[in-house]
Formats: structure tokens, C-alpha cells, sequence
């Protein structure tokens, strides 16, 4: 073994301990049930932060401060939360029957509420996934914050810079002129370590309608709770309501979700059919299904992929609402989530769906003499995977009797991070490793690489690693995987959990057939093993409508072909 191949494997075993040492931190933290990131108690989460330098927080351990990755996060978490000195992560304890208003944050649907002026509730129903979610996010916040006070404090006193000064007198002007606008740019840029160019060209992607200058406000926000901390020891906090404490890994909102499932399956008389679980979006299904029955200006002799991304546009609401109501009259029922696990689902009834006017291979014979359902989920999230598949496959009691679900299949589709190809490939698993564990789920996928390729999309086949978290991934840990004899192509968060699930109730509890089919097929949605391809740099854009609707075609397609 060379030098240098030994020295990288240890920067990946360092990587790996950083992991795991904020893994069993967090869940220190939460049984304590309060710390504070800047202080001692959050001491541990920092330092191992900063030495893992995850890919998605870029320049964290540097001086410069992190542009792409502060936007990451705060596109996560709820519009105001650099305000509040106090955040308390809550259960679902009722605070949507009170005069606060639910504050829902742009790329992750979780309810949060403002309390006061220092204080923000965020509401977890996805288990504990969500919480070193939040953690890891805030954590790298507040070590952003930091270094903003080291910048712009000049002494112990609390006395400032010239630069804090006029981006507080910018922070306080009604409405900025574009000159204006610009001198505090030139300012701003000094206080973070940037060139006057790079905060230009962010400045637009954290602008919203109502707050033009929102980026100013984050940076000052975070400024100003960071200086009270170093001047005045006036520490945030994190807490976590006894409530969620007692709550968390009791299954309480996947077992309602579930039940409710069922309810409704119950009361369609759909529950002794064959059944076919797909966890997806919620319209690929729809769209494969009806969409070429509908007739308009976008659909006419075009290629059914094209269809598809005019569907995908935001401006088509008309086209979509049209897919939707032929659905709605044509066999699916659609659950809108109230349990908390913020997870929506619909059931297609193929009974009652005209398969002449779809454009995928059917056995009408096969479709009649079996009368399948489709159930299909919204995305898990990370451990809510478990959870909440866990429920689903349990059997129910209907009138005193106990009733086993007849599952066909569980399929599972949905976006991960690629190591070889790049945004908008295909990945398909032979096997889930679950980082930081001795755990590892191989099973028999009933998609191959041959099913999806020759179609347009470049297809990779082997082991995917389940992760604690997307925003905790390092390059030196994924290049170890890579290189290694794992044979790993991507990463998700789900994968695992769901397996885990499945093989629960097949081979240990017998709610449900032992050889139930499986089905995991994922599309890259960033690359982090490439500088400007990391979740960070942005969404795939139209670039993931090839790939969702190719797995969604030839899924549907095994399903309605025995």
C-alpha cells in the first residue's frame, strides 16, 4: 500500500469518526433536552463539524464565510430563524389550533411557529432523521454566525467596524436605492471574506417578493446574536419540548397515517385485492397513467417525454389540474396527509382505469382478472421510512376480524447522490449499506440495469449506502466507499429503513407474503464527489423528468405484467 493511499484512507476514518461522534452527540443532547450550540454543550457537534467539512457547507472551515450553503439551509429551515435566540423542537402539541401562524419552510415541509420575538417552535412528526436534520443545519449556522462577530468586532467592549455600522444603517432603510443597495454589498462582502461580485450574484437567490434585501437581514441577524454571544455571554439555545422526548420512535403519526390507508381502502372494498405499494412522488404515477389520455396544445404528436416536462412546468397549472380530474374520475383516490408525517398519498383503483387510452405495455387480461391497487406515497423521510412502511404492512382489524394486507410488491423510487455519473443517471441497488453501522441489506431487485437502459439516461448498477443525513456527506469518506470493495454507486437516506421494514414483516412477523417483489431505482440529483455538483449548487431542474418517469414507466409496467 502506498504512502498516499494510506494517508487518504485515514482522512476517511477521521470522516467517519466525526459522523459518528455527532450521531451519539445529538442523541446525548436530546435525552439532556436543552444546549447550547456556542457553548460547551454544543462544543462536541462543532469541533466535529469543522473536521468533517461536509461538501454541502463548502468553506465552513475556512475564514471566508459559505454562500452557497447558508442558502442550503436556510431554505430549510423556517424565514426568521437567524432572529431567535431560543429554538425549541416540539412535537405535533397543538400549536395548529392557536393564533400562530405556521411558518413552512420553501425546501422541507415542516410546520414551525413563531412564539415572540426571540423564540421559534419548529414541529418534528418525521422522527429523529429530522432532528439531526436541524441540528447539523443550525449548527453550521450559528458557526457562520461566529464568524461574523470575529470579523466585525474590534474589541471587548463591543465596539465595531466601519462595515458593521453601515450594513446595520442599510438593514434599517425602508426601501434601498440600487446605490445604496450596492455600498452595502461592498460592506457586507468585507464582514464575509467575498468579493463584491460573488455577493451580487447570490444576493437574487435569497431575495423573496416580500424581502428584496433578505440576504442583508440573514447576515445581519446572524451578526448580531453571534456579537451578544462573544460580548455579552448571552448564549442561544436549542431545547427539546418533554412532550417530543417522550413521544419520539413511538410510531405515533406513522401509525395513524397508516391506519387511515387502510380506513380508506376498507371503505372502497379494496382491501382483499392484490395491492402494489410505490413510494414516489405524487405525479409521475398520475401523469404516466392519464396523461396521454388528455387532449390540449401541449400534448398533440409530441413525444411523451416531452409531454411530460410541459406537465412539470410551474406555469401549466392548467394541464396539470386536466391530468388530475381524469384521474379523480377514473379510479384514484387521493389522501391528503393529517397525521403529521406530512406524507400524502394516493390509491389507484386499475379496475377503473382504460388502459386503451394509456401508452404503456398492459395484460388487460391479467389487469382484469386481478383488479391490482396502486397505493402511492409521498417521500419518506430518512428513519420515517421505517416507520411509516412498518404501519402500512401491519395487518388490520375490520369488524373484529383481523385482515393481512395481499402485497404484491413495494417499489421504491426517489432521488440520491451518484459517485460515478453524474445529475439525471439512473442507479439501481443490489444491496443498502447502512453507514455507521455493521447493518447491510442485500436483496433480490427486481429492476436491472437492461429494464432502463439504451433509453436516453446512463444506468449504474451495485451497493448504495444509507446515510444519517445528506448534509453530514464528506468527499473522503465517499471516495473510500467508491474505491473499496463495497462496489457502492450513490447515496440516499431511506433505502435501509425501508429495506428493514420489508423484511420485518415477510420474514419475521409473516404480515405479508415472504417473497413480496422489491423494486429500488433512484436518479442522481448531485454529485458530491464533484466541486459545483454537491445539493448545494442547486436543483436538476427539467434535467429529472427523463429519468423519474422512465422508472415510474417500467415499474408500472411489471406491475401490470405479472
Amino acid at each position: 500500500m502506498s504512502y498516499s493511499k494510506h494517508r487518504g484512507r485515514t482522512r476517511a476514518q477521521e470522516s467517519s469518526n466525526a459522523i459518528e461522534r455527532m450521531y451519539v452527540t445529538m442523541r446525548h443532547l436530546f435525552n439532556r433536552g436543552f444546549y447550547k450550540p456556542m457553548g460547551v454543550s454544543g462544543e462536541t457537534l462543532r469541533e466535529a463539524l469543522l473536521l468533517l467539512r461536509p461538501e454541502i457547507y463548502g468553506s465552513i472551515a475556512e475564514e471566508k464565510a459559505e454562500l452557497e450553503g447558508l442558502l442550503y439551509v436556510i431554505d430549510r429551515l423556517p424565514d426568521g430563524i437567524e432572529e431567535c435566540s431560543f429554538i425549541n423542537l416540539t412535537s405535533d402539541e397543538g400549536y395548529s389550533d392557536s393564533h400562530f401562524k405556521p411558518i413552512i419552510p420553501p425546501k422541507r415541509r415542516r410546520n414551525c411557529y413563531r412564539i415572540d420575538d426571540e423564540q421559534m417552535n419548529i414541529e418534528i412528526t418525521r422522527g429523529r432523521s429530522e432532528i439531526y436534520d436541524i441540528l447539523t443545519h443550525l449548527t453550521f449556522l450559528f458557526v457562520e454566525s461566529h464568524k461574523i462577530a470575529n470579523k466585525v468586532v474590534i474589541n471587548e467592549n463591543g465596539e465595531t467596524t466601519r462595515d458593521w455600522v453601515k450594513l446595520e444603517e442599510a438593514v434599517n432603510t425602508k426601501k434601498l436605492t440600487q446605490q445604496q443597495r450596492e455600498v452595502a454589498i461592498t460592506h457586507t462582502a468585507n464582514i464575509l471574506g467575498r468579493t463584491f461580485n460573488e455577493l451580487k450574484e447570490a444576493y437574487p437567490n435569497f431575495a423573496t417578493k416580500e424581502k428584496p434585501e433578505r440576504l442583508l437581514h440573514i447576515i445581519y441577524w446572524l451578526g448580531k446574536l453571534a456579537i451578544a454571544e462573544v460580548t455579552n455571554k448571552d448564549k442561544r439555545t436549542i431545547t427539546f419540548s418533554p412532550v417530543l422526548r417522550e413521544r419520539l420512535g413511538h410510531h405515533i403519526h406513522g401509525e395513524i397515517w397508516a391506519d387511515h390507508i387502510k380506513k380508506q381502502l376498507s371503505d372502497n372494498e379494496l382491501l382483499n385485492r392484490p395491492i402494489h405499494i410505490i413510494s414516489a412522488n405524487m405525479h409521475s404515477v398520475m401523469n404516466t397513467l392519464f396523461a396521454p389520455s388528455i387532449s390540449s396544445p401541449q400534448t398533440k404528436s409530441k413525444d411523451i417525454f416531452e409531454v411530460y416536462e410541459a406537465i412539470s412546468k410551474p406555469e401549466n397549472d392548467t394541464l396539470r389540474n386536466k391530468v388530475n380530474k381524469e384521474a379523480l374520475q377514473r379510479g384514484m383516490l387521493y389522501i391528503k396527509d393529517t397525521s403529521g408525517t406530512n406524507i400524502n398519498v394516493q390509491i389507484f383503483d386499475t379496475s377503473k382505469v382504460d388502459f386503451s387510452r394509456t401508452d404503456i405495455k398492459a395484460d388487460t387480461k391479467f389487469i382484469e382478472e386481478e383488479k391490482p391497487v396502486i397505493i402511492v406515497m409521498d417521500y419518506a423521510f430518512g428513519e420515517q421510512a421505517y416507520e411509516t412502511i412498518d404501519e402500512l404492512l401491519k395487518p388490520v382489524t375490520v369488524k373484529g376480524k383481523k385482515v393481512y394486507l395481499n402485497v404484491g410488491s413495494i417499489s421504491i423510487m426517489g432521488k440520491a447522490g451518484i459517485l460515478e455519473g453524474g445529475k439525471g443517471d439512473i442507479m439501481i441497488p443490489s444491496a443498502h449499506i447502512f453507514e455507521g453501522t455493521a447493518d447491510n441489506y442485500p436483496f433480490k431487485n427486481e429492476l436491472n440495469k437492461e429494464d432502463l437502459e439504451g433509453k436516453g439516461v446512463d444506468v449504474y448498477e451495485g451497493s448504495m449506502i444509507t446515510v444519517l443525513g445528506t448534509s453530514l456527506q464528506n468527499k473522503d469518506i465517499l471516495k473510500f466507499f467508491y474505491d473499496s470493495t463495497w462496489n457502492v454507486i450513490g447515496l440516499e437516506m431511506e433505502g435501509a429503513h425501508y429495506q428493514k421494514a420489508i423484511q420485518a414483516a415477510s420474514k419475521v412477523r409473516g404480515s405479508i407474503n415472504e417473497d413480496v417483489k422489491v423494486r429500488y431505482a433512484y436518479y442522481a440529483s448531485d454529485n458530491p464527489l464533484e466541486t459545483g455538483s454537491t445539493l448545494a449548487s442547486g436543483g436538476l431542474g427539467t434535467s429529472g423528468v427523463r429519468p423519474t418517469y422512465l422508472i415510474t414507466r417500467t415499474i408500472l409496467e411489471q406491475i401490470f405484467n405479472n
